[in-house]
């Protein structure tokens, strides 16, 4: 039987494994051996990690919630347990989201909790439904805006003359583009 020699595939899997030990401290980058256990332990880091990412973002949202909570005299369990009681299924990233854009309506969350809590649920939702509405509507208009002022920006000099000659803005023939962008707005 002849003789087979490894060599490009031999070579191209080291050159892999060097590849992957790019950056790395001292000679787990430049000596082959060292280069492969470690890229070894960094891929077993990353697959364990990737799972422990998300416990992480989890116990920082219980911990958003909980300070929220407690702004509002309530406890982190007894508000979940009211929530769950009130038959509202919101996930805690967005009660955490929920917490720190918009504190008035976490606050009535919290007062549909304590309501579910006492007994007194109908009137609660009734009362979270008006209020969360509302919020919801003041939240889109202000995206709206922000949207309508990046939009502004992408246009040109001349589009902006046209939108303010129509809004009836005086003396623009001799403005910039930021000055026709704050006269727009």
């Amino acid at each position: 039987m002849t003789r087979v020699k490894g060599g490009t595939i031999h070579r191209a899997r080291r050159k892999k494994v060097m590849k992957r030990a790019k950056g790395y401290f001292g000679s787990k980058h430049r000596l082959y051996r060292t280069a492969k256990e470690q890229v070894m332990h960094s891929l077993k880091y990353a697959y364990r990690d990737r799972r422990q990412k998300k416990r992480d973002f989890r116990k920082l949202w219980i911990t958003r919630i909980n300070a929220a909570c407690r702004q509002n005299d309530i406890s982190y369990s007894k508000f979940i347990n009211g929530l769950s009681i009130a038959g509202v299924t919101v996930n805690r990233k967005m009660l955490s989201e929920i917490a720190i854009d918009s504190p008035e309506n976490f606050k009535s969350l919290v007062d549909l909790a304590k309501d579910a809590l006492n007994g007194n649920l109908k009137e609660a939702k009734a009362e979270t439904k008006k209020t969360v509405k509302k919020e919801t509507v003041k939240a889109e208009t202000k995206k709206a805006e922000k949207k309508e002022d990046k939009d502004l920006s992408k246009l040109t000099v001349a589009e902006l003359r046209e939108m303010a000659k129509a809004k009836g803005i005086a003396g623009i023939s001799s403005m910039k583009k930021a000055e026709l962008l704050d006269a727009l707005k």
